[in-house]
């Protein structure tokens, strides 16, 4: 997918967004779906013809890769409120990174929702910085370079909400994309697990984790541009998939609502 840069003083709107053509940007569409292991297995088969594993899961002796993500959110959890609401436009703060091991570096990333349309922006940085850019204590360099600009889009939403890390979100991903063009990409995520985060310290033992308890224990992720492929429409069809909204990020804050420590932190009403 195409990227470009620019620079900005201030956090960008949603209209921003839309009508600018030079931003650092993945455009997308995405439909997420709770499935079982049996339906997970019979899935692959089925596409097993028009995809492949990809990059990352060819060189993982296993067939998948873990995710740790990082979300930041306001003090009145402004970005979570706006989840469990189903707002057709909002965004998220997170940080994430691919591995356990500091030397595969961290991601900011911006995700933005514009009503049907995933628009992603993301920095890479060395894991050892990430603290400090936080903190305020690193800035990022003004170049005019995608990572720089992504970066301080990123400080500039987190300043405006006043936002800090709140919990943690961890994964395992199974993920397959077309050999002939990049439009089409499809995950399996399993074992999700969550731990609450009090500060800048993202370095968790395996014991911090819990499971999140789901009726189905994979989410199945389609992530397309442009136009729904013919293939997967049927695919759709044939095992009555029913597309629903599964926000990981809202998912593990509900969980964590009801741990014995923490939860009050996260607790929400919509009433």
């Amino acid at each position: 997918m195409k990227r470009t840069s620019t620079y900005y003083s201030r956090p960008q709107s949603l209209g921003d967004i839309c009508n600018n053509k030079t931003s650092n940007n993945w455009n997308r569409f995405e439909q997420k779906y709770l499935i079982s292991e049996l339906q997970a297995i019979s899935i692959r088969n089925y596409f097993s013809s028009f995809m492949e594993l990809d990059e990352n899961n060819r060189h993982t002796t296993n067939h998948h890769y873990l995710i740790n993500s990082y979300y930041l959110d306001s003090p009145d959890l402004r970005l979570y409120r706006e989840s469990l609401d189903g707002q057709k436009n909002r965004f998220k703060l997170r940080l994430r990174n691919y591995s356990d091991s500091q030397e595969s570096g961290d991601f900011f990333e911006i995700k933005r929702r514009i009503n049907t349309t995933i628009v992603k922006s993301r920095a890479r940085v060395a894991s050892h910085q990430t603290a400090d850019i936080l903190n305020g204590s690193l800035r990022p360099p003004e170049d005019h370079s995608q990572d720089a600009n992504t970066i301080e889009q990123f400080l500039l939403y987190k300043a405006n909400l006043n936002a800090r890390p709140v919990i943690g979100v961890q994964y395992h991903r199974q993920a397959f994309e077309s050999p002939i063009n990049e439009r089409v990409r499809i995950t399996f995520d399993r074992h999700l697990s969550y731990c609450p985060l009090g500060g800048n310290d993202f370095s968790k033992s395996p014991e911090d984790w819990q499971l999140v308890e789901l009726n189905n224990s994979v989410i199945l992720e389609i992530k397309y541009t442009g136009y729904f492929p013919a293939w997967i429409s049927r695919m759709v069809r044939h095992f009555n998939l029913k597309a629903q909204s599964v926000s990981k990020y809202a998912v593990c804050m509900k969980q964590a609502s009801l741990l014995p420590y923490h939860g009050p932190h996260y607790k929400y009403s919509q009433e």
